[in-house]
């Protein structure tokens, strides 16, 4: 199966994104690469507006049938908007990983926290390898 991976996107090795939108907001969701992996999505859990988040650490959890896989944050920061919309209905979470569902959008405290984050090419080269 071929993948997106966009190019303007930052990639983690736990195949998480993050997109910078604006200003210091960021946007963070799983790669189409790992939610056909995960399968059938079941459930997802994910942290309120206003939590903060630390890079590297967990931030939620995703639940299919075949796991149950952390979500890592690729940045710290504030959270300031989650898709409740995900929350209702986690098995869209397949329709569309890069667009409508987005898992949390973040104030960041550091950008610099995606500095080692990996290019669209070095995903892809990681997951086809």
């Amino acid at each position: 199966m071929a993948f997106e991976y966009p190019t303007n996107l930052k990639y983690l090795d736990t195949h998480e994104y993050a997109r910078l939108d604006e200003d210091d907001v960021v946007t963070v969701g799983i790669t189409a690469f790992a939610v056909d992996q995960l399968g059938d999505i079941v459930f997802l859990e994910l942290p309120e507006v206003g939590d903060a988040i630390e890079k590297g650490e967990k931030f939620g959890t995703v639940e299919s049938v075949k796991a149950v896989e952390d979500l890592k944050a690729p940045l710290s920061g504030d959270v300031i908007e989650r898709n409740e919309t995900l929350l209702d209905a986690p098995e869209q979470l397949a329709d569309d990983p890069y667009g409508d569902a987005w898992l949390v959008k973040v104030k960041a405290e550091n950008l610099e926290d995606l500095d080692d984050a990996m290019s669209a090419e070095e995903y892809k080269d990681q997951v086809e390898a």
